[in-house]
């Protein structure tokens, strides 16, 4: 194996957000509308969207920007004109469910996780979100036993691309930065996090991995298939370029191994 540790980014790294994220908006929708709240998508999408920004803005750099709870609870109020936390939790709840419900891995993803544990090398998951909902995608995506650590902005009270999330994983495995590749989707907190910290850099486009069919090494494909990218490395700022840009799980492995 190239490197004794690996630290991974989760959401849009592991596995695909966006059908997650669409499953739990519209569970809430449709709880939304169930409180007696005669609405349609768009204007529901509105208030989500202004509750998010405002969470976004106040909470900046903090795992609390990303809460669902905290989204609904302005959003609700933003409607209402009234504090509600029955209805806040509802809401919050059906997002939540909804979203574990449609979580999948990447294809072909378990199947390095596995390889990479055989090897000995160490595992990390490195992310940007409270615990406790981290901790319930690893376990929906049957993950858990192939992850040594997990750390997240919540535990160590600071954001990726923050160098303290990525060297509380060194540390704990006591490896140093030269030992160890970061892998993300998000060429700011991932990939820029990671290079000022010193490690090496893997930029992984989730939306072509997502578009990749079989294309990723697990059995279905072949693992030659290369998908038409998202990302333009040229276009990212110099701190923001990685050692290695893939387009899906094939050529990770590729990269990993």
């Amino acid at each position: 194996m190239r490197y004794k540790a690996v630290l991974f980014d989760l959401d849009d790294t592991l596995y695909p957000y966006p059908p997650c994220n669409e499953a739990g908006k519209e569970a809430a929708f449709e709880v939304f509308r169930d409180l007696g709240h005669d609405i349609d998508r768009a204007r529901y999408d509105e208030l989500y969207a202004a509750g998010r920004r405002a969470t976004k803005r106040e909470l900046t750099g903090t795992a609390a920007s990303h809460e669902r709870f905290i989204y609904y609870k302005r959003a609700l109020q933003q409607y209402t004109g009234t504090h509600d936390a029955s209805d806040a939790l509802r809401l919050g709840e059906a997002y939540w469910g909804a979203y574990l419900d449609a979580i999948e891995p990447f294809a072909g993803i378990s199947g390095l996780l596995a390889d990479l544990q055989s090897a000995g090398v160490d595992v990390a998951i490195v992310t940007n979100l409270t615990t406790r909902i981290q901790l319930e995608k690893l376990a929906r995506l049957g993950m858990d036993d192939r992850i040594d650590l997990v750390v997240t902005s919540e535990e160590v009270g600071r954001e990726k691309p923050s160098a303290l999330p990525f060297t509380t994983a060194l540390a704990e495995f006591d490896r140093r930065p030269s030992e160890a590749v970061v892998v993300g989707d998000n060429p700011t907190a991932d990939v820029g996090g990671g290079n000022a910290v010193g490690t090496d850099t893997v930029l992984f486009d989730a939306r072509a991995a997502e578009g990749s069919g079989g294309g990723d090494g697990d059995g279905d494909g072949g693992g030659s298939a290369r998908s038409a990218g998202t990302i333009a490395e040229s276009t990212l700022p110099p701190p923001e370029r990685p050692d290695h840009l893939v387009r899906n799980v094939a050529e990770l492995t590729e990269v990993l191994t």
